[in-house]
């Protein structure tokens, strides 16, 4: 009796169904990972590779941060109460940097402060380089160091923006530390002073000046009232003075 090939002893159809099954799977672009795999849930103790690791593995995520060998993973965010408000800063750090060459702002921006911290801060401007900046854009687009400056818009005092993270950028040395408190229609911005952070008081015109920045001013009764017209004319005036005039040219 002559050898019975594959073919003749197995139906048509298990043939098809054996080829399919043992054909490798291909994982769609943008999935999430499998239950096998580790995920970043809020509260986990990684370290930073660990934690880049992990969120790289979940495009769906759009923030998450390592604060202390922390993760934190915010809730979704308001309009009036966040999207607004981030919305006028950046308008307003925007049109500095639009005025100022070798300053860059960054707009939810991943940032390697060091190997417990990688926040995602709502908004940074930086020095570039050549104009003398602690911070660097890494070769895979990440921030690098201690931005100049930090801007964060939360909902409450009790925040950990105000807290962990704070204590984070102090140790780190960021230089200067803008927060809104917006549901209790309130604003801080401190300067890193002798290791501390020390709040900038008003000028005699009622702005907040930055001292790191020559010419970014902020008028904080216009901006609390949403009256932006206000708030970019007091940064005009910033960017028009002799000051930011010198530092622009540096």
């Amino acid at each position: 009796m002559g050898r019975i090939g594959l073919a003749s002893a197995v139906p048509r159809g298990s043939l098809e169904r054996m080829a399919t099954s043992a054909a490798p799977m291909v994982a769609p672009k943008g999935r999430r990972p499998s239950p096998a795999e580790p995920l970043l849930e809020p509260g986990d103790r990684l370290s930073r590779a660990e934690f880049e690791r992990r969120y790289e593995q979940m495009p769906h995520v759009r923030k998450a941060e390592l604060i202390e060998g922390i993760v934190y993973m915010p809730s979704p965010l308001r309009a009036e109460k966040h999207g607004i408000p981030h919305s006028h800063l950046g308008t307003w750090l925007g049109f500095y940097a639009s005025e100022t060459p070798g300053v860059a702002c960054c707009d939810n921006s991943t940032v390697r402060l060091d190997l417990d911290n990688e926040p995602q801060p709502d908004l940074v401007l930086i020095k570039l380089p050549e104009k003398g900046g602690q911070a660097r854009i890494s070769e895979d687009d990440y921030i690098e160091g201690a931005p100049e400056l930090v801007v964060e818009i939360v909902g409450s005092s009790r925040a950990y923006d105000l807290h962990q993270k704070k204590g984070a950028y102090r140790r780190n040395a960021v230089r200067e530390y803008l927060a809104w408190i917006t549901g209790e229609q309130r604003l801080f911005w401190w300067e890193l002073r002798d290791e501390e952070y020390q709040e900038i008081a008003l000028d005699a015109d009622g702005f907040l000046k930055s001292r790191v920045f020559p010419g970014l001013w902020l008028d904080t009764r216009a901006l609390l009232r949403g009256d932006m017209k206000a708030v970019l004319a007091a940064l005009r005036h910033g960017v028009d003075s002799p000051a930011h005039q010198a530092f622009a040219a540096k």
